[in-house]
This record gives structure tokens, C-alpha cells and sequence, in this order.
């Protein structure tokens, strides 16, 4: 086995745990939203064990907490070989895994095995109330480890940086990291003045996702690009910069879609509308990118898995945060579109094609490695890999297509009329069970291939063939 298929440091290892713990995590965010999408359509499924403001809670934290683990792992792998030196401590990355784990893991069960308004009292959320707001609900003693963890994980990274190689890699990636912690602190902030607390809200949920997880999505991508393709690293992080700018530049501005009908000023109409309709750039770059650097590569790497993944990412979190972003980002549209089920395809697609892809572009060119398998898993592994790749990723292609037709008709039924014949909101629900029938279909499909996803793992083999891996990518893009 040749030095470059084995880990380049000891350290590396330590991404392994948090892998595994975000897949896991991944599973029970899907089967919570099986659960909401039975629930959309058989209103007292599991209803009181689970109700679906519960369900959904568990959902979305799962979702964001699941995807924090993976991006922590791909900078403890990361980071380390790009630095050219051992991680600065990997007993405090350890000491850090099992605190998050057992506060992620106890506040979900707190969701579900208290009432919310009694997990906030036992919390301590009367001394400072941050509880209750969408996607941060977790308790304030939750939300301060999340800040403790983060700043461990950020000396212990950026210790790493400071000692070794700066690449433009891990600047960039540092920078997201950083910049995700310093959002993440406006959890904190809430005002009683409904505007000022909606306005600073979307610092933290819309200034992550379209704004400094996209560093981090833009590093990590390229970080798999060079290795899988061989292209030179000059090259790439010209890309990289050209993407990154994209982004901030659209993306920080961009927040002013979220400002159209919360009682901000005017300005914001025009504003969030220009620099929204800007935002499929960086998403556009990305796709030249990625396969500017595949159609160029200098090698065949064995781990076909990996290129697969990180293609599909460019593309899909081209199409869910851009394409379908897009749609109803101008105000003049998404005054009747907002909050309707075109919203949640554009979450969907969003959330899968850019950042879950991506996590699982870096565990698929990583884990093979980490587990000594050499550079890529069995030819037979891989396969198997691709196959839940498809299902997944065609699922969810499914279920952004469903969720829009909904929207589409929801639009049309309870917010197009003028005269005051508009259905209301629970008639206009009735109408779109066939759709949520469909989607509830396509996300069986969808944990399907994520068990798939899960079996490549076991599947044993002869080691990879880069020919034969090659024709079975060619057969699956068929």
C-alpha cells in the first residue's frame, strides 16, 4: 500500500467518530420527516406521542446538527494534510466529540420526552430566553455548549493552521468555520420587538447557509478535487476564490429576501431582489468548476465514489440553492409565494444538494482511508455506494418536484384569487394530498437508498479497479 493511500497523519483519525455520528444522525433526520409527511396528510399520526411541531423540532435540529458534525470531521481530516502538520490536539477533538454528542443527544430526547414549555424551565431559559424561534429551539444551556465546543474546535484547528502550511484551502475553510461560530452568537440575541428579533433571526439561519457555509462547502470541494483528479492546486484555488467572492458578495446582500414582509424598511425590496437574483452564480461557478477539474485530471483516481459525489453536489446544490431559489426570490413574485410549499422544495433540494452532498462527498474519499482500505473501498463497495447515490439523490429530485406542484396549486387556490373566493388554508390542504402522498413516496425511496448508502460500508471485496470503476460510473450516468 503506497504512502499517498494511507493516512498522511495520525490525527486524521479522529474524523472517523464524528462521521459515523453525523450518518446516524442523518437516519433520524429522515425518519422525522417521514414521520411530518405522514402527519401532513393523517393529522393524528403518533399524535400525542409525538406531536408535529415535535416532530418537526427534531427534524430540522437533527438536520443542522448532523451537518455540523460532518463539516468538524472534514476539517479534523482536512486541515491536518493541508497544513502539513499532525492535528494540534487530538484528545481535546475527542473530549469535544463526546460533549457535543451526549448535548445533542439529550436535548432531543428532551423535545421528545418533555413539554417544550417545561424543558425551558428546567433549563434555565427564564435567566435568558432564547428558546422558541424556528431552527433555534434548542435550550439555552444547549446553545451555550454549542458556543464551548465551538470555540475548543476552532483553537484546536486553527492551532493546527497556525503551526503548519497556509494553504488558500484551509484560509477559506477556516474563515466559514469562524464566521459559522460568530453567526451561530446571534442565537442569543432576542428582542422583544418582533421585527428586530425576525431581522437578526435570519443572521444566524440565512448568513450560514447562504453565506459562510458556502466557504465552507467551496473548501472542502476543492479539497476532494485535487486529490481525485490530480489538477494543479493553483488552478483550483482560482476557482475557489472566484466561487467564495460569488458568494459573499450575493449572498450578505442577499439576506434581503427574508426582509420583503417583516415590516423593514422599502429599500430592502429592491435590494433583496437584485442581489437574490445574483445568488445562482456562485452555484453556477461551482458546477464549471467541478467539472472543469474532472474533464482535466491528470490521474484516474480508483475512489470513482467520490467523483460521482462531488459532481453531483455542484450540480444539485446548483439546481436546489440556485435554480429553485431563484423562482421566488424576486418580491414582486414571492409576495404570493412566501411561506408556501415552494419554500420547502427550495429548503429540500437546498439543504441535500449543497451541504448533506457535500459531507457525503468528503466521508466517501475520506472514510476509505481512514478505515485502511487504501485509497478507494471495493469495487463491489463502491457500486453499491453509487447505488444509494441515485436513489437518494433522484428521491430528493422527486420530492422538490412534488413539493412544488403543491405549491404551485396552493398559490393558486388560496392566494391568487382576488374577488374573496380564495380557499382557506385548511381546504387548500385537502387539495394537495396527492402531492404529499407522492412526496411521503419518494422519501421512502429516499431512506432506502440512505440504508443502501449505509450497506456500502459492509460490502466486502477485491480491492478497487479504476477501469472497472470508471465503466460502472458510465453505466449508472446512463
Amino acid at each position: 500500500m503506497t504512502a499517498s493511500s494511507t493516512l498522511k497523519f495520525a490525527s486524521q483519525s479522529v474524523a472517523k467518530p464524528y462521521f459515523i455520528f453525523a450518518l446516524i444522525l442523518f437516519a433520524g433526520q429522515i425518519v422525522f420527516g417521514l414521520i411530518m409527511g405522514l402527519q401532513y396528510i393523517i393529522g393524528d399520526f403518533l399524535f400525542p406521542a409525538i406531536p408535529f411541531n415535535v416532530a418537526r423540532m427534531v427534524h430540522t435540529n437533527l438536520l443542522i446538527v448532523w451537518l455540523l458534525f460532518g463539516f468538524m470531521g472534514a476539517a479534523y481530516y482536512l486541515i491536518p494534510e493541508e497544513a502539513d502538520v499532525e492535528l494540534h490536539s487530538p484528545l481535546l477533538a475527542w473530549i469535544l466529540f463526546w460533549v457535543f454528542a451526549v448535548a445533542g443527544t439529550l436535548t432531543v430526547l428532551g423535545y421528545l420526552l418533555v413539554p417544550y414549555a417545561t424543558l425551558a424551565s428546567i433549563t434555565g431559559n427564564d435567566l435568558l430566553p432564547t428558546m422558541g424561534r424556528e431552527f433555534l429551539e434548542q435550550p439555552t444551556i444547549t446553545k451555550v455548549g454549542i458556543v464551548v465546543v465551538a470555540l475548543g474546535f476552532l483553537y484546536n484547528v486553527g492551532m493546527t493552521v497556525l503551526k503548519g502550511r497556509k494553504t488558500v484551502i484551509n484560509v477559506v475553510m477556516m474563515t466559514g468555520l469562524v464566521g459559522l461560530a460568530v453567526m451561530f452568537l446571534f442565537a442569543f440575541y432576542n428582542p422583544e420587538n418582533l421585527v428586530m428579533d425576525k431581522f437578526y433571526w435570519w443572521w444566524v439561519v440565512h448568513l450560514w447557509v447562504e453565506g459562510v457555509w458556502e466557504l465552507i462547502l467551496g473548501a472542502i470541494l476543492a479539497f476532494v478535487l485535487i486529490k481525485v483528479t490530480g489538477v494543479d492546486r493553483e488552478v483550483i484555488e482560482k476557482w475557489l476564490y472566484v466561487i467564495i467572492g460569488l458568494a459573499l458578495m450575493t449572498g450578505i446582500i442577499g439576506t434581503g429576501h427574508h426582509y420583503f414582509w417583516i415590516g423593514t424598511p422599502s429599500y430592502w425590496q429592491p435590494l433583496g431582489s437584485i442581489f437574490s437574483a445574483l445568488e445562482p452564480l456562485p452555484f453556477f461557478a461551482m458546477v464549471l468548476f467541478a467539472f472543469n477539474a474532472i474533464n482535466h485530471r491528470r490521474k484516474e483516481h480508483p475512489n470513482q465514489a467520490a467523483v460521482l459525489w462531488a459532481m453531483g453536489t455542484s450540480v444539485m446544490a446548483f439546481l436546489g440553492a440556485g435554480v429553485w431559489g431563484f423562482l421566488h426570490t424576486l418580491s414582486p413574485v414571492n409576495y404570493y409565494t412566501h411561506g408556501s410549499q415552494i419554500t420547502a422544495a427550495h429548503g429540500h433540494m437546498a439543504f441535500y444538494g449543497a451541504y448533506a452532498m457535500i459531507v457525503l462527498t468528503i466521508i466517501s474519499y475520506a472514510m476509505p482511508i481512514i478505515r485502511g482500505q487504501g485509497q478507494a473501498a471495493p469495487n463491489r463497495a463502491q457500486i453499491t455506494e453509487m447505488w444509494g447515490f441515485w436513489l437518494m439523490t433522484v428521491s430528493m429530485v422527486f420530492i422538490t418536484l412534488f413539493l412544488t406542484a403543491a405549491g404551485v396549486v396552493q398559490v393558486w387556490l388560496q392566494r391568487l384569487p382576488e374577488s374573496g373566493a380564495a380557499l382557506s388554508f385548511m381546504d387548500t390542504q385537502q387539495q394537495l394530498n396527492i402531492f404529499y402522498w407522492a412526496r411521503e413516496l419518494a422519501g421512502v425511496i429516499f431512506l432506502i437508498g440512505l440504508l443502501v448508502y449505509f450497506a456500502s460500508f459492509f460490502v466486502k471485496g477485491e480491492a478497487a479497479d479504476v477501469t472497472a470503476m470508471k465503466a460502472a460510473r458510465a453505466r449508472a450516468q446512463i
